[in-house]
């Protein structure tokens, strides 16, 4: 049987977070939503989530910041794609050092974003 891939969605704007929902929903895919990286970190059931779509820029712990805490972990981390409006090389560099699967700007363009899915799930 087929398992829909799941994708959190992690970005403290509810209409961007909506906007993503819609989006994955409509590639077939399953999504669960966080507010936060702190929400991301208390859910239960971490090790179903395929793919991550992350904002950089939030309240309490950043992206990047999720993304350092993800990494200390021994188990492995879904790919990460960061989105951010406030793009620059230092906060690029620290993504992709990280181990990011992608750096894309806002506003998200859906198709390039649709494709950085696609190439992910693979990954």
């Amino acid at each position: 049987m087929y398992k829909k891939p799941v994708i959190a969605i992690v970005d403290d704007d509810r209409s961007i977070r909506e906007a993503l929902d819609d989006l994955v929903l409509s590639c077939g895919y399953q999504s669960r939503l966080f507010t936060s990286a702190e929400e991301f970190l208390a859910a239960d059931n971490q090790q179903a989530i395929d793919c991550m779509l992350v904002d950089v820029k939030m309240p309490g712990l950043t992206g990047i910041e999720l993304q350092t805490v993800l990494n200390k972990r021994e188990t492995p981390k879904p790919p990460m794609i960061f989105m951010t409006s406030y793009s620059d090389d230092k906060t690029r560099a620290a993504a992709m050092n990280g181990g990011a699967f992608a750096f894309l700007g806002k506003p998200v363009n859906f198709t390039q974003l649709v494709q950085c899915l696609e190439q992910a799930l693979k990954h």
